[in-house]
């Protein structure tokens, strides 16, 4: 479709079935290159076997880059368990040129790098509302000149939440944005999100949050730390168009 990543599910031997099978082969493909980690991907694989290919199995396992990754049928939505990977204080001047030309001067008030995504995490400034983030221009064109060293292949840009009012309370908001692997902006991320839970988590003191993506599709995400060091991460999914490839 070109929007953004693309699942593949294989089984993981011949005499395998998708209807009573419980594990199975993803792998994700951006319309640039293959990425190692996907979550809304496997949000969408994981609803077809539940919910069109009518998958008997309450639990499903896809064995991926990333390891095995679990995705559990619930009445309200499906979650999935993901790693957990943390984020580092990253040096402000080595990435300057990057957020400069992302933001231009909008107030930045930490920054934080995930060695084991390539992601970098840009936190704005608390003054900043949720409505001045969903607005914000970012450049995206310019990135791929300023970083070049194969160090960041993603951006993510969040703000901590606000109270529940006259919109629902979210514990923090985001944005994603990876034009290194040929996605100017993704719509939901679930990779962002094994992220920013552990970011969030250490500053807000909570191991339960509920998240938002601000892209113009937008999405909740309903979020789990858990004790084994990994992630649960609860979504929806509507299957919205249906068609057959053919050579």
């Amino acid at each position: 479709m070109n929007l953004s990543e693309t699942a593949f599910i294989r089984k993981l031997h011949p005499n395998d079935n998708f209807t009573q099978s419980s594990c199975f082969g993803l792998r994700w493909f951006t319309p640039q290159n293959e990425v190692p980690l996907c979550g809304h991907a496997t949000l969408a694989s994981a609803a077809v076997l539940f919910h069109k290919i009518k998958n008997v199995n309450s639990t499903l396992t896809f064995v991926t880059l990333s390891g095995e990754l679990k995705a559990r049928k619930e009445e309200d939505g499906i979650v999935l368990d993901l790693p957990l990977y943390p984020a580092h204080p990253q040096k402000l001047h080595e990435v300057e040129d990057l957020i400069k030309t992302a933001i231009g001067d909008t107030l930045v008030q930490d920054v934080r790098y995930s060695p084991d995504t390539k992601k970098l995490l840009v936190r704005l400034s608390d003054t900043y509302n949720r409505s001045f983030l969903e607005s914000l221009t970012v450049n995206t064109e310019n990135l791929l000149q300023v970083e070049t060293a194969g160090k960041v292949k993603g951006l993510i840009l969040t703000l901590k939440g606000e109270p529940g009012g006259q919109t629902q309370a979210f514990d923090f908001y985001s944005r994603y944005f990876s034009p290194w692997n040929g996605v100017a902006e993704d719509p939901v991320t679930g990779s962002a999100h094994a992220v920013l839970s552990s970011y969030w988590s250490e500053q807000l003191g909570k191991k339960h949050l509920h998240a938002f993506q601000c892209s113009n599709r937008g999405g909740e995400l309903t979020i789990s730390l858990r004790s084994d060091g990994r992630v649960d991460i609860k979504g929806g999914a509507a299957l919205v168009l249906e068609g057959t490839l053919t050579a």
